[in-house]
């Protein structure tokens, strides 16, 4: 019985000085380091807010809409959460080490799963993604004319997944971010108007060219059209012969967006002018827009 008790002591004291030497390691050795890791977890955590916070306060130094703003902190957001996750996440990988545990099983069971959903989730990855960029590098904003995907509409909605667009029939469209390979923006910084007038070919060049120019000079000077254009309408000349007529080319400069009324306006004292000076067309007046864009 006293051998017994004996050995029992022994074995105590043994674990005793095993414990306390561990002890003395842990604080002398280990703790320091986890300390380290935290502190510096705590300084990027820091970084990361300033830097997000700072990205919310480019309204204030930039000439942002307020809809360019709500983007900006969506992005900040994103990049804030990411950003938090990551530093967590490394940060408790060194903790976990330095107290001794193998995260070799952890990591491989890890990465097999992480593998798994990357197969399962590439779509909503490349969504995200180019999101993301679509945000970061500001393609467009919320209320511009676009063309994407094969598409043409008002950005009404834009997440880091998606973008809405509402074409001219009122159809909701909804995209994926991985679907835009190529963004046309109408509506980014300035617009124009571009329209080519035909007239017949036995009109004199001169006379229909003087016509033109008083509509553009009269629109121009008319002050209820005048916070429509950045440049006032500017005849170029003739823009090509063919088919027994000639097409002369007009263009103004206006705000995002104000091209189309400018156009129509146009078009209506264009039809107005011909038919008090008789201006002859092939066939009937035709007023041809640039392009086949909204307007």
């Amino acid at each position: 019985m006293t051998a017994a008790l004996q050995g029992a002591w022994q074995n105590l004291t043994e674990f005793w000085r095993d414990s306390r030497q561990d002890l003395r390691q842990f604080l002398h050795h280990d703790l320091p380091k986890i300390l380290l890791v935290v502190l510096g977890t705590f300084l990027l955590i820091r970084l990361l807010r300033l830097v997000t916070a700072r990205m919310g306060a480019l309204k204030t130094l930039t000439d942002h809409t307020d809809l360019r703003a709500q983007q900006l902190k969506t992005l900040a957001s994103v990049i804030n959460s990411v950003g938090m996750f990551a530093i967590l996440f490394v940060a408790l990988l060194q903790i976990v080490s330095q107290l001794g545990f193998n995260l070799g099983p952890l990591l491989a069971s890890a990465g097999i799963v992480g593998l798994a959903i990357g197969f399962g989730a590439q779509t909503l990855v490349k969504d995200v993604l180019n999101g993301f960029f679509i945000l970061l590098e500001n393609h467009y904003d919320l209320g511009d004319t676009v063309r994407m995907a094969g598409v043409t509409g008002t950005v009404e909605q834009m997440t880091l997944r998606r973008t809405v667009l509402r074409d001219d029939n009122g159809t909701v469209h909804t995209i994926p971010n991985s679907e835009i390979k190529l963004v046309s923006n109408m509506t980014r910084d300035w617009s124009q108007a571009m329209l080519r007038i035909p007239a017949a070919y036995t009109e004199n060049s001169d006379r229909v060219m003087g016509i033109l120019r008083a509509v553009c000079e009269t629109l121009g000077s008319d002050s209820q059209y005048a916070s429509s254009f950045l440049t006032p309408p500017c005849l170029l000349g003739i823009d090509r012969v063919a088919n027994g007529e000639v097409v002369y080319l007009i263009i103004a400069r206006t705000p995002p967006g104000a091209q189309y009324g400018i156009s129509r306006e146009l078009r209506l004292r264009i039809r107005h002018a011909f038919e008090q000076n008789q201006v002859k067309t092939v066939g009937p007046v035709r007023v041809l827009p640039a392009d086949d864009t909204l307007g």
